[in-house]
């Protein structure tokens, strides 16, 4: 005759067991969080830098990453395959210039960015769109400033510009940023080959917290210091963080990786990393238009 008692032990032990393995394991097991990268310009080769950024991410920091790209290459203006991912993302990073996407993939964009999930953006996403006057998706020409309050497109009302290809800058810490979690371990001062983008003074948006000023090195034009690096609150809740920098050669300089990886932490609400993985080799050229 078998012991209801030692029955109910087996049970009990059966149960432990598959709480650590199998699907029981598999449930208790935090899920690493999503980064998707869209990208697609035709002059910062953000396809080529983009992947080599989601590779540490993923080897070193234990996040998953997708990155997608326009197709066939990057000058393809109106096709960015597998958008549908950011339905599972946690976290999207936009490097985009001048795309005329299909409104079918820009609905995936939409609904992440109403889902108040965090948003990264760099450089000529001030300009993410360019559709003609009239277009039912013309309102996404101000994408810049809808998800990072950045000026609403390249020129217009804001005159956001640049000040020459000859140009470089130089990037200080504002003093009253000093203790972001994302200037951790941050250079005071660093010197990036991007040239300077004109946001001032419109924008950034209020609201915004600056945390890098820019100093044009060699500008084309009478030149004041702007700022290159901020974060805030969209009107969806979303955190983001935007830079107008990302030359590819700014990638070569640590201060910048750190920054970018900084960045992505903190709007995951992940803590910011006290101790750095390290450098890594990001060596892309530039490619001009």
């Amino acid at each position: 005759m078998t012991n209801p008692l030692a029955v109910v032990f087996r049970l009990f032990i059966l149960a432990a067991i598959l709480s650590f393995t199998g699907e029981g394991f598999a449930q208790n097991i935090p899920k690493k969080p999503l980064v998707v990268f869209v990208t697609g310009d035709h002059e910062y080769s953000s396809e080529a830098t983009m992947p080599l950024l989601a590779q540490e991410l993923e080897k070193k920091y234990g996040l998953r990453v997708r990155v997608l790209k326009a197709d066939p290459d990057q000058n393809a203006e109106e096709n960015i395959p597998g958008l549908e991912a950011l339905k599972e993302a946690d976290l999207a990073v936009f490097f985009l210039r001048w795309r005329r996407l299909p409104a079918g993939q820009v609905a995936y964009i939409d609904e992440y960015l109403k889902s108040g999930k965090p948003v990264v953006g760099f450089r000529t996403s001030t300009h993410a769109f360019n559709y003609p006057k009239g277009h039912e998706l013309e309102k996404w020409n101000a994408f810049g400033e809808f998800a990072f309050g950045s000026p609403p497109g390249w020129g217009g009302a804001a005159k956001h510009t640049h000040y020459g290809h000859r140009s470089t800058t130089d990037v200080t810490v504002i003093p009253e940023a000093a203790k972001n979690p994302i200037l951790t371990g941050i250079d005071p001062s660093f010197h990036m080959s991007s040239w300077l983008y004109r946001v001032l003074p419109d924008y950034p948006a209020k609201g915004t917290t600056w945390l890098l000023m820019g100093k044009s090195v060699n500008p084309d034009k009478e030149a004041i210091a702007n700022p290159v690096a901020w974060t805030w609150k969209n009107q969806w809740g979303g955190k983001s963080f935007f830079t107008t920098l990302g030359h590819p050669e700014d990638f070569k300089v640590e201060s910048f990786q750190r920054l970018v990886v900084n960045a992505i932490h903190w709007t995951l609400n992940k803590p910011v990393l006290d101790k750095w993985k390290g450098k890594v080799a990001i060596n892309v050229p530039y490619r001009g238009m």
